[in-house]
């Protein structure tokens, strides 16, 4: 007789990352590369640093450094560039063949981005180690219930940014320029995620404003808690993760209207 074995629903998943892992280590050179592309907070964490020996702000050198080196972990593995990749299969109909297939195309997007933040991590944390020995005394390790917190906002912080990405990216279905609107939104995430400056520089009217938006809560909120800071602008950790799931819900939503129209106006192209 036949014998069937049981459905092992993690094999899936387990085979897209470690496929796109491995794809990604191919091209470790260009992953470097891509890596030091996103050193941006380190070149703000000296200017800032030199800034405050002034006294001028709320915040020391110390502190900010430890900010900045978070910072620049959080963007590590948060950085999304699906809506390129999706208006190329839009634009040249290379969507068509993976529509046949019993499995939404998103998820071939996460796995990669997935795999890719596997292939990251060495470089990354070789880079926090190098700034550490040069800023020895502005290194201290939050505590393990703080690191956990930190690790899950940094989750979904890129969970979220992904989602938000792959919603605009939808507009793929109605226009070959859908990534002039994330170039647009990228303008309000970089001066209003904490990645310029940490919030608290920033005037309380912006602030009080700022924390109902989901920028905060994607390299703020996450930064302050892998630093071992504690939150402030109201951002408890019931409020960092109620707003996160509430944008998250909301761009889903939007995501899944667009994702049905999409693929009428797709099939109405004749792609």
């Amino acid at each position: 007789m036949r014998s069937h074995r049981p459905a092992q629903p993690l094999s899936l998943p387990r085979t897209l990352l470690s496929v796109y892992y491995a794809y990604m280590v191919e091209y470790r050179a260009e992953l470097l590369f891509w890596m030091l592309s996103g050193t941006f907070p380190l070149i703000l964490m000296g200017i800032w640093a030199e800034a405050a020996q002034g006294g001028q702000f709320s915040l020391d050198s110390s502190t900010l450094v430890r900010y900045f080196l978070a910072v620049f972990l959080v963007r590590q593995f948060t950085v999304v560039w699906v809506i390129w990749e999706f208006e190329k299969e839009v634009v040249q109909g290379k969507l068509s063949p993976l529509l046949l297939q019993p499995m939404d195309p998103v998820w071939r997007h996460f796995a990669g981005h997935a795999g890719e933040r596997l292939a990251r991590l060495p470089l990354a944390l070789g880079l926090v180690l190098l700034f550490g020995l040069l800023y020895p005394d502005a290194i201290a390790l939050p505590g393990l219930a703080q690191l956990g917190l930190g690790l899950l906002a940094a989750a979904s912080a890129f969970c979220l940014r992904f989602l938000m990405q792959y919603t605009f990216a939808m507009l793929a279905f109605w226009t070959e320029r859908a990534s002039a609107v994330e170039q647009f939104w990228f303008l309000f995430y970089t001066f209003l995620s904490g990645m310029i400056a940490p919030l608290e520089l920033y005037p309380d009217a912006v602030q009080a404003v700022v924390v109902w938006t989901p920028f905060p809560y994607l390299i703020y909120f996450p930064a302050r808690l892998l630093a071992g800071f504690p939150l402030e602008l109201g951002a408890t950790l019931f409020q960092g993760f109620s707003v996160m799931l509430g944008w998250g819900l909301l761009f889903w939503l939007v995501n899944r209207w667009l994702w049905r129209q999409g693929l009428r106006q797709y099939s109405g192209m004749g792609a």
